[in-house]
């Protein structure tokens, strides 16, 4: 089900502004691969290329390869709504639909894409999906309530839960706990632990410790001054990236001299 990432030489642009220039690297199935750098660097812009969400902006657009398990997405043809529902996306804030029930969340994506589903295969996605999101038990009473009445950190896993419910085979988290406090962070991270055995996982994020904490591979991203593309400077196993990186621009970022 988890697929392997290949991306080559990929710049990404907005307009004629090259935000991304020349990423190659692999992202392995099964694993968490964090994506760390200052702001600006183009982090979140790369993650968007990974799932077609980029070019969504007027003037947006991609040059090079997003290879997944070998095809790639931008060639002719290929259908983005298609390639959406295999590489999912959670995002920096919670934004569960405020006028659905959390049932209705958890279903949504499956309902979006036009799938015809029997009221008793619903009630099991929506179970699987809130038990492979962690919410169950807190939820399960209130299926029929309002999805803004749950915390922030619930309103997250409710969306981790929504975007599991197709069954992609990549899931994309931009930030996904800058909105949360400590306990509800904890909590995702966590989840991102155990979602691992299922998905391949690529996060954004700017919390140093949280990368340490959850990805196995850390890839730096930095910028030669305002203006300039995000490049990647060095691409290893957590690890490493922690504890000797090869380039000192790495070490400034991780140490926290910079950024």
């Amino acid at each position: 089900m988890s697929k392997r990432i290949t991306l080559k030489d990929l710049d990404a642009y907005y307009g004629s502004f090259r935000a991304v220039e020349g990423v190659t690297l692999t992202i392995e199935p099964r694993s968490v691969t964090a994506f760390i750098g200052p702001s600006g660097c183009g982090k979140s812009t790369l993650l968007r290329t990974l799932n077609r969400m980029h070019e969504v902006v007027p003037g947006a657009r991609v040059e090079g390869e997003v290879l997944l398990d070998g095809r790639d997405l931008y060639a002719p043809g290929v259908d983005p709504v298609l390639v959406r529902r295999q590489v999912g996306m959670v995002f920096q804030r919670p934004n569960p639909f405020p006028t659905m029930t959390i049932r209705e969340n958890v279903l949504a994506g499956v309902k979006l894409n036009n799938r015809r589903i029997a009221k008793a295969d619903a009630e099991e996605l929506t179970e699987r999906s809130l038990r492979g999101a962690n919410l169950w038990n807190e939820v399960k009473d209130r299926l029929n309530l309002p999805a803004n009445g749950l915390s922030g950190g619930q309103q997250q896993r409710l969306c981790i839960a929504r975007a599991i419910a197709v069954q992609p085979e990549v899931l994309l988290m931009d930030e996904p706990c800058s909105a949360l406090d400590p306990i509800s962070t904890l909590a995702i991270e966590d989840l991102i632990e155990e979602l691992k055995q299922d998905y391949t996982i690529v996060i954004v994020t700017h919390n140093m410790q949280q990368a340490s904490r959850v990805s196995d591979r850390t890839a730096f991203f930095n910028i030669a001054g305002t203006g300039t593309p995000g490049r990647l400077i060095e691409y290893d196993d957590t690890r490493v990236m922690f504890s000797r990186p090869s380039a000192q621009a790495t070490e400034d970022y991780v140490s926290g001299r910079f950024g």
